[in-house]
C-alpha cells in the first residue's frame, strides 16, 4: 500500500492533475479507488472529513446535534447555543494507520460567548500526508516533501429567536501537495482559495410526561473559488457540501438520556460526466441537483445518510454508536462507528473507533481518534477574578 501511495503522488506529478487524483487516495484503498464508475470527486477533500471524536462516534451526523466547542465545523449556526462562556477543542486523527505512522489530520478551535445572542469562533485544521519520495514521468529523482494542507476559519453565530440561529463562517484553504516539484514540463503550486459557510438551526422542548426535544439543522459549507495547483486552466471544485437533519433528545430518568440523531449530505459540485472545465461555482451548485447521468434515481444516490445514538449518564459518561452510508455507485462508504465520552467540570475527553461493515479497507479502519476539549461558564470566569482580586 505504501508503494501504491507513492505511485499515486508520481502519477500526480508525471500529469499534473493534482486534485483530482489524489481525492479518493486517501479515502480507500487505491485498487477499486473509486466504489463506482460515478463517485464524485473534488479538491482539498480533507475540509469534509470529520475533525472531532464524538461526531465521528455518531456516524459523522452533527448538524443538528447539541452545540459543544466543535459546533462551528458542523454547524455554524449552532455556536450560539453553547451554554458556557469560552472553550475550546483538540482532536487528533490518525490516517491510514495501518499502513503508514506518519500520516494525520488536526483539529483546533476556540470560541467565546460575547452575549447570550452571539457567539465567534476560530478554528484550524491541519492534514499532515507524511513524507513522500517524488519521481518524474521518467523516473527520475525529484527528492522528498512532506505534503500538507491547512484550513484556518472565523465563524459568528447570532440567535433570531430564542429558538432559532443562523451563523456565517469565512475560511482560507491551503493546499501544498508537491512543494514546487515539477515534471513532464508542468509548474506545480500550492493551491489557495477562500471559502464560506451559512447554516441555520432551530431547537426546541417538547411537552410531555418526560423531558425531550427536537432540533433541526441545515448547512451549506466550502462555497468557493475553484483551487489551482498548476495554471488558470486547470481549476477543480472546493467540496462544496449541502449538510441537513434532525436529533430527538429524550431523558429516560433524570441520570440517563438518550439522543437519536440522522443527516444527510450532498456535494454540490457537478457529477462525473459533465464538462466541470466550463461550469461556474453558482451553476455548479444549482445544477448539482439535475446533471446525473442516470437522471433522479442517480441524483438520490449522491445522497450520504449518517445516522447515530448517543446515550448519557448523568451528563457525565457518554456512549454512542453511529452509521455511515453511501452508494455503491457514489464511494461505496459504509461504516460502523462506536465511542465514548467522558466530562468533569472544564474538561471532558472523547474517543471514536471505526468499523467497515462492507470488506472494503478504510483509512481509519483499527485508528482510534482522541478530543480533548474545555468549556468554562461565566460563573467560573467571575469566580477566578474574585480570588484574584
Amino acid at each position: 500500500m505504501v508503494m501504491k501511495l507513492k505511485a499515486v503522488f508520481l502519477l500526480i506529478v508525471a500529469v499534473g492533475s493534482y486534485s483530482q487524483s489524489y481525492s479518493f487516495t486517501y479515502m480507500q484503498d487505491t485498487t477499486n479507488v473509486l466504489g463506482g464508475d460515478n463517485a464524485i470527486t473534488t479538491a482539498v477533500p480533507f475540509l469534509t472529513i470529520s475533525p472531532d471524536a464524538r461526531h465521528a462516534a455518531l456516524g459523522d451526523a452533527g448538524v443538528a446535534s447539541s452545540a459543544d466547542a466543535n459546533a462551528a465545523y458542523w454547524n455554524v449556526a449552532k455556536l450560539v447555543f453553547i451554554d458556557k462562556k469560552i472553550g475550546g477543542t483538540i482532536s487528533y486523527t490518525p490516517w491510514l494507520g495501518k499502513i503508514v505512522n506518519d500520516m494525520s489530520i488536526s483539529y483546533l478551535s476556540g470560541f467565546y460567548k460575547i452575549t447570550h445572542e452571539q457567539a465567534v469562533a476560530v478554528s484550524m485544521k491541519y492534514f499532515d500526508l507524511g513524507d513522500i519520495f517524488f519521481k518524474d514521468g521518467n523516473g527520475g529523482d525529484l527528492g522528498d516533501y512532506n505534503p500538507r494542507e491547512f484550513a484556518f476559519d472565523l465563524t459568528y453565530s447570532r440567535l433570531l429567536t430564542e429558538n432559532l440561529s443562523l451563523g456565517v463562517a469565512a475560511r482560507y484553504i491551503h493546499s501544498n501537495l508537491t512543494g514546487g516539484f515539477s515534471g513532464s514540463g508542468v509548474d506545480a503550486k500550492a493551491g489557495k482559495s477562500v471559502a464560506a459557510d451559512i447554516g441555520i438551526y432551530y431547537t426546541k422542548s417538547l411537552r410531555g410526561a418526560k423531558s425531550s426535544s427536537l432540533s433541526f439543522g441545515a448547512t451549506i459549507t466550502n462555497i468557493g473559488g475553484k483551487i489551482s495547483y498548476t495554471d488558470a486552466d486547470n481549476k477543480d471544485f472546493l467540496p462544496t457540501n449541502l449538510r441537513f437533519g434532525g436529533v430527538y433528545r429524550t431523558e429516560l430518568d433524570p441520570y440517563n438520556s438518550l439522543t437519536f440523531l440522522l443527516d444527510f449530505n450532498k456535494l454540490l459540485v457537478p457529477s462525473p460526466g459533465s464538462d466541470r472545465d466550463s461550469v461556474s461555482i453558482l451553476s455548479g451548485i444549482f445544477g448539482s441537483f439535475s446533471d446525473a447521468p442516470g437522471g433522479a434515481k442517480e441524483e438520490f444516490q449522491e445522497f450520504v445518510m449518517n445516522t447515530g445514538l448517543e446515550y448519557w449518564y448523568r451528563d457525565v459518561f457518554a456512549g454512542r454508536i453511529g452509521y455511515f452510508n453511501e452508494s455503491k455507485n457514489k464511494g461505496n462508504r459504509k461504516y460502523m462507528t462506536f465511542g465514548a465520552g467522558f466530562r468533569k467540570n472544564k474538561f471532558g475527553i472523547d474517543i471514536a473507533y471505526l468499523v467497515p461493515v462492507n470488506k472494503r479497507e478504510h483509512p481509519l479502519a483499527e485508528t482510534i481518534r482522541f478530543t480533548l476539549l474545555f468549556q468554562i461558564n461565566e460563573t467560573d470566569l467571575d469566580r477566578d477574578e474574585s480570588v484574584t482580586d
